[in-house]
């Protein structure tokens, strides 16, 4: 994993450590592993990680990305978040034209990725069924999405993908500065901006298949929220 000297990561590989064991979520945990023992057929030769995900990135960024779930045949397969399907291809092809990442590619966890100034994490942490956690699983997972933000002090952007990630990155905040938040509640949309407390939040759309096969979120498009998440940050 992705973790460059500097400050102390103690606190996340601790945070690493329990999210990876975590069985919180009868649901979750079946599918999961379900999936990973019945696979699909471009896969049948690979093991499957089946469990849930951890953030990846630098432990010293400013700019945190933001997503839904881990994706079924995608993190859930390879043990890193956007790792390994095309969500994750378009997203590492964005951050690598805007100088985050230092590759194009984000195949498997010793492919060599490495981010600089971003972290990447997801609402929860385990693929759900439909791409669709229930409002329960999603309150699982949420104190390690607090913990994990804490545990990253540089970071002053956060990149929301989709509204999920969008809702999730306003209700952290608020846990994590509890003086933070303002009224009325800031309205997600592509390229929406709110400032609240220490933190810059900018959206974007997420690059799900649905939406990049369709053309609604374009590889500009998604450069241009991370170009100005870099300027927001001061990189």
């Amino acid at each position: 994993m992705n973790r460059r000297p500097g400050l102390d990561s103690s606190a996340l590989s601790k945070l690493d450590a329990e999210i990876v064991v975590c069985r919180l979520c009868p649901r979750l945990v079946a599918w999961r592993e379900r999936v990973a023992i019945e696979k699909v057929a471009r896969f049948a030769g690979e093991s499957y990680w089946g469990r849930p995900l951890p953030g990846f990135g630098d432990p010293d960024a400013r700019v945190f990305v933001l997503g839904l779930a881990p994706a079924a045949h995608g993190g859930n397969r390879t043990g890193r978040i956007f790792t390994g399907d095309r969500s994750g291809d378009f997203l590492c092809s964005a951050l690598y034209a805007t100088g985050f990442a230092s590759q194009p590619t984000s195949v498997r966890v010793d492919d060599g990725l490495v981010l600089t100034d971003a972290y990447i994490a997801a609402a929860v942490r385990c693929a759900p069924p439909m791409n669709r956690p229930t409002i329960v699983e999603r309150d699982n997972c949420f104190p390690y999405l607090v913990r994990e933000l804490a545990a990253l002090p540089r970071v002053r952007v956060i990149v929301a993908l989709g509204a999920f990630g969008w809702d999730a990155a306003l209700r952290t905040i608020a846990a994590v500065d509890v003086t933070s938040m303002s009224r009325p509640r800031p309205k997600f949309g592509h390229g929406a901006e709110a400032a609240i407390g220490r933190y810059q939040l900018i959206g974007s759309f997420h690059p799900s298949q649905r939406n990049t096969f369709t053309g609604r979120l374009k590889p500009p498009m998604l450069e241009a929220v991370l170009r100005r998440a870099a300027e927001l940050a001061g990189s």
